[in-house]
């Protein structure tokens, strides 16, 4: 089948919502530039000023466990390194991630905004050189198949699924539903890059967070296990050769592996 990209998605801020892209350059044993590179650390995570580079997920703000952050709309501005915060179409925070002021302005509009969650101050922290906050310490690119969130829509969920929920990198189209887990420990040519696919990754709290309403409307792992007896929704990949993707590039198994 002509396996094609679908949407391109990078996360520059864990936990808030994507930034799509008509194409990106990509280099072997990092990230897509600028997915996930901020983070806001939370309650003891976020007293911790010596450690630097990669944290455990646990230490931030996500979806899994708070739910209303997906009620932000963020922008990104890669030239200023600026985040714009808006809710209900108003904006109501806006700061550069690489000053210590802006930083600051955006920690206390999420202090007020998460007030009483956890105690303390939230921490904006920069994952730096190329770093990504990726839920696994090696950076690496989330792989969805549209054909398999189409199966899950039609046999057990009984009701549509929006792509974003699952917080992907790429969206693959022209694949057969489930085709997908035939790839793990295997090597994929996406454009000019190629990729190798390291495992299946389950569904997780965040998938069930509708991303418009900021609510968890579906139960997504418990559905799927008693529907196909797993939950395995995406596919973790690292780059392992440099190159250029783009939206409509080609999707193949490279020979021999």
């Amino acid at each position: 089948m002509n396996t094609t990209v679908a949407a391109i998605r990078r996360y520059p801020v864990k936990g808030l919502s994507g930034q799509d892209l008509p194409a990106v350059d990509l280099t072997a044993g990092q990230a897509i530039p600028l997915d996930r590179r901020y983070g806001l650390l939370h309650g003891p995570a976020a007293l911790d000023t010596e450690s630097d580079g990669w944290r455990l997920p646990s230490d931030f703000f996500t979806l899994d466990r708070t739910e209303k952050l997906a009620a932000l709309d963020t922008l990104f501005d890669e030239d200023t390194q600026s985040l714009i915060i808006r809710r209900g179409g108003r904006q109501v925070s806006r700061g550069r991630l690489d000053q210590p002021m802006g930083r600051t302005l955006l920690e206390q509009f999420f202090a007020a905004y998460l007030a009483g969650i956890v105690p303390g101050m939230p921490r904006l922290v920069d994952a730096k050189d190329g770093g990504s906050f990726g839920d696994t310490e090696e950076p690496s690119l989330l792989l969805l198949n549209r054909a398999s969130l189409r199966d899950v829509e039609e046999r057990i969920a009984k009701q549509p699924i929006d792509p974003r929920r699952m917080r992907a990198n790429l969206l693959l189209d022209g694949l057969a539903p489930w085709a997908e887990r035939a790839w793990i420990g295997r090597e994929l040519t996406v454009g000019g890059a190629t990729l190798r696919v390291i495992e299946a990754v389950e569904c997780r709290p965040a998938n069930n967070v509708n991303p418009d309403s900021g609510v968890a409307d579906l139960a997504l792992g418990p559905i799927m296990e008693r529907g196909y007896g797993h939950a395995h929704i995406a596919l973790r990949a690292r780059v392992i050769a440099d190159g250029r993707i783009a939206l409509g590039d080609r999707v193949e198994l490279t020979e021999g592996n």
